[in-house]
């Protein structure tokens, strides 16, 4: 029998990766429409003053920016989101590792089970529900939480949850750990089960206590994934949008307006910011911000590394 003649497309040739590249065309072209695209479309329009919705556009060049410097607003909201990290990012994570360690160490089968669903549960609701239906728990007219506070003493009057200025915003930042801490336990309970079980076994032989394998041997090993937890951690406390919005839409007084919020009503909610859309500043906003917070990722995977070295060197 003679030779079977190539079914392979004339640019195809002998080699595989022209069907590599077929595959990856699609995904190609959707990241390119809806994540290239964007992100090169909000710096060019951050030089521009623009509406959004006329297609007259004036370029301003570092307007926008100058006018950010000056903006009080954008100030509290950036200060806001930065709290929302440096508040919210080491009370998950340090709870969720303790609650991890007891999941993994102490209580396990199915009790274990049922508490890492528990925790996760509330992930997997959108957030938007999660706000809206805590509206109703929080509300100060017959909710449950101040039903129970005023019932039993403790509070002689409903509190007003959110729409009290002194404490609105801690009220979001609770709920935004709690529905999200599911994600930083699962992260930890991963990390935990990269931990050799031998070594705690010859630590027991050696008369170790509990605390001092979790000293000397879990904290540790653990320490190369605490950087991508925190990362991770502090990138998801950074996209709180919809759980804000649908709780308090950055009110009371700006009180809860991080820059998702802010960047959102500059540019399709002008009444909250009592004035016109402006698509060009609200661009010039996330541009700036987006560039604040890839610094503050570097500059936290930095420390970080620098910490797992030196105590890597201090081990050896």
């Amino acid at each position: 029998m003679g030779r079977a003649s190539s079914t392979y497309p004339k640019w195809y040739g002998k080699s595989t990766l022209g069907w590599v590249y077929l595959f990856l065309l699609p995904g190609l072209i959707l990241s390119c429409l809806f994540v290239f695209y964007p992100m090169v479309a909000s710096w060019v329009f951050s030089t521009m003053e623009w509406s959004g919705f006329t297609s007259s556009m004036k370029f301003i060049g570092l307007g926008n920016y100058v006018e950010l410097v000056k903006d009080p607003l954008f100030w509290g909201a950036f200060g806001r989101s930065m709290l929302f990290v440096l508040v919210g990012v080491p009370v998950r994570v340090i709870l969720a590792l303790m609650v991890a360690i007891l999941l993994n160490n102490v209580i396990r089968g199915r009790t274990s089970v049922v508490f890492r669903t528990v925790f996760f549960m509330p992930v997997m609701a959108a957030a938007s529900v999660i706000g809206v239906v805590l509206t109703f728990v929080l509300s100060p007219n017959s909710g449950p939480v101040n039903t129970l506070l005023t019932s039993t003493g403790l509070a002689g009057q409903p509190i007003e949850f959110l729409s009290d200025p002194s404490i609105a915003f801690w009220v979001t930042l609770g709920a935004h750990t709690w529905k999200n801490f599911g994600m930083t336990l699962i992260y930890w309970m991963a990390a935990l089960q990269t931990v050799p079980e031998e070594y705690y076994e010859a630590a027991k032989v050696d008369g170790a206590t509990s605390l001092r394998q979790l000293i000397h041997i879990t904290m540790p090993l653990l320490l190369p994934f605490t950087i991508v937890i925190l990362v991770l951690t502090a990138n998801e406390n950074l996209h709180a949008f919809a759980l804000i919005q649908a709780m308090t839409g950055g009110g009371p007084y700006y009180t809860t307006q991080v820059m998702e919020v802010f960047i959102y009503q500059t540019a399709f909610a002008p009444s909250a910011q009592g004035g016109i859309p402006r698509l060009g500043y609200a661009s010039a906003a996330g541009c700036f911000f987006g560039l604040a917070t890839l610094i503050l990722a570097v500059l936290q995977a930095w420390a970080a590394r620098g910490l797992s070295r030196r105590k890597s060197q201090m081990g050896a």
